[in-house]
């Protein structure tokens, strides 16, 4: 399936609702209530600026994440109120905390805070972690590991931290690191489980937390999306490994290598991207919505622009 261009999200407009905040993909708003509104745009990001507007994008990340909020509601308390819209979550405003928690089951990466980059070069030690030598490229590791970042200001990068650096910069408590571990280690867990029924490979991810009234954590952000977890086809991934190539995934990067091939993506002008890309972008993340999910993408009437529809619904569930 693809989508057409001009039916894509790229300016979240909702001047009714207060304390607005704009995110590289989601725009939030804070309710006097303690609600959260976030709206997940179509926006596609690298090379910190916005290149384009990816049509079902902002869906398919808000309900890939409803899946798996629902997975692991038993695991772990999660922000999720409501889904008025299939761009939108109603959750609970939290005091984020400021440490993001990677997980990661294989021995992958590209930048360089990962565990690839900094074992090719040489370290063995990292995050707190020994890891053996004579690892390769995209091998499993021999147990899931934590290698959590500092979450790093606008225009700044995270930094990888150990558990003892997280604890001695008082990011958290020590009652509050062993509840954060438990709760990563096990919603990873969870999440390969799944994933290998649906015949893929997670391979790392990404979780964030927050705290709420109560001081209690609770999961916040995206889960297993495409955006914040590698997936591989497992299918493939034996005979690829043994012949030193890359795993097969859903490979979204059409228009940042596009991009990057034609300026330099970080100073220069970013030349008119062509449409066909884009929808080659759009149909990669909606094959990987129901690839990981096992649903059917359901895309909404494309004679309604979707920030009308997104208002239309987001009116009727606050007047409700």
């Amino acid at each position: 399936m693809t989508l057409s261009a001009p039916n894509a999200l790229a300016v979240v407009d909702l001047p009714g609702l207060p304390n607005h905040y704009r995110g590289k993909v989601r725009d939030n708003y804070d309710l006097p209530d303690g609600r959260r509104v976030i709206v997940a745009s179509d926006r596609l990001s690298a090379f910190d600026r916005n290149l384009c507007a990816v049509p079902g994008k902002g869906q398919v990340l808000t309900e890939t994440a409803r899946f798996w909020f629902d997975a692991t509601a038993d695991i772990c308390p999660n922000h999720v109120l409501a889904y008025p819209d299939p761009n939108v979550l109603i959750g609970k405003r939290l005091e984020m905390l400021p440490v993001e928690l990677v997980v990661r089951g294989y021995l992958a990466g590209t930048t360089s805070t990962s565990i690839l980059t900094l074992y090719n070069k040489g370290e063995r030690q990292m995050y707190g972690v020994t890891l053996p030598d004579g690892l390769k490229a995209n091998q499993r590791l021999p147990q899931a590991i934590l290698t959590p970042t500092s979450k790093a200001a606008d225009g700044d990068h995270d930094a990888p931290l150990s558990p003892d650096e997280v604890l001695a910069q008082g990011l958290v408590t020590p009652a509050q690191w062993a509840q954060l571990s438990a709760y990563a280690l096990a919603l990873f867990a969870r999440g390969q489980a799944m994933a290998a029924e649906r015949g893929l490979i997670l391979a790392d991810t990404k979780y964030e937390f927050g705290l709420d009234e109560t001081g209690a954590i609770v999961l916040a952000d995206e889960i297993h999306t495409p955006d914040s977890s590698r997936f591989w086809k497992a299918a493939t991934y034996e005979a690829r490994f043994a012949a030193g190539q890359r795993p097969d995934s859903f490979d979204k990067d059409f228009v940042r290598a596009w991009v990057a091939e034609r300026c330099d993506p970080y100073n220069d002008p970013i030349p008119e991207i062509p449409a066909e890309l884009i929808a080659q972008t759009s149909a990669v993340y909606i094959e990987a919505f129901e690839a990981i999910t096992g649903q059917t993408f359901a895309a909404s009437d494309a004679s309604e622009p979707v920030m009308a529809r997104v208002k239309r619904n987001l009116d009727a569930y606050l007047a409700g």
